[in-house]
């Protein structure tokens, strides 16, 4: 069977610059179409605290619990839950949502393997996008938190990309917690030894922008008394 990159490629060997030019162009009607429909969906949900972490991760596995704990004692505190949409830390998340009667947010992405909607997404609070860069706006501008459990190399790009765009003052500032400090902990040295001491690429004023904690208490009480001091708004 003639693979997907073949295909791609054998349909753009047959078309004219001019072609391929104007496929472009009306691609960006796909991808404006994306952002009014998170736009208009997110906008009306309210306050929400983003959850991100592995989709291979297992019911039983000690983090879908903390995952599923800190999910359900935000609801508890007035805070609806965003993820992923998908299987693991996100269902997990979606699943302690819905156990505590709170708002149930899925960000779903169209993928060939391994990301389908969980069961504990409320069924008006689901949007599937087919773009990451969508997708990541949305986690931007209506969490007012990020709650990141271990995960691998997607929910590092989102880990990173919130702390970049907070440090650079793209976004307003908003908690950054990363739950699991044994996970967490060798990047967390390679972070202070080698990022910031023998290489200086980042001030010790950039270490401030995230917590690293082990329980589902201190990640919620961190959100807490964040916004005990600022208001609940987008963050863009």
């Amino acid at each position: 069977m003639e693979k997907e990159q073949d295909l791609v490629q054998n349909a753009f060997q047959n078309k004219t610059w001019n072609e391929i030019q104007a496929m472009d162009s009306w691609r960006v009607f796909k991808i404006i179409s994306e952002f009014v429909e998170g736009f208009e969906k997110l906008a009306r949900i309210g306050p929400c605290v983003s959850l991100f972490g592995s989709a291979r991760t297992k019911p039983g596995n000690k983090y879908y619990s903390l995952a599923e704990e800190i999910a359900y004692k935000l609801t508890n505190k007035g805070y609806g839950v965003i993820t992923g949409g998908g299987p693991g830390i996100m269902e997990a998340a979606n699943k302690g949502a819905s156990r505590g009667m709170g708002k149930s947010v899925g960000i779903n992405i169209d993928l060939p393997f391994e990301q389908k909607p969980n069961d504990y997404i409320d069924s008006d609070k689901l949007i599937t996008f087919d773009h990451f860069f969508v997708r990541k706006v949305m986690f931007m501008k209506y969490a007012q938190g990020f709650i990141v459990l271990p995960g691998g190399f997607g929910t590092f790009d989102e880990l990173f990309e919130a702390i970049t765009l907070i440090q650079t003052k793209k976004i307003g500032k908003f908690p950054i917690i990363m739950v699991g400090k044994k996970y967490w902990a060798g990047l967390i040295d390679w972070i202070k030894e080698t990022m910031l001491r023998e290489e200086a690429n980042i001030s010790d004023e950039d270490l401030k922008l995230f917590n690293v904690v082990d329980t589902a208490d201190e990640a919620v009480n961190l959100i807490d008394a964040f916004y005990s001091k600022y208001l609940l708004s987008p963050n863009f």
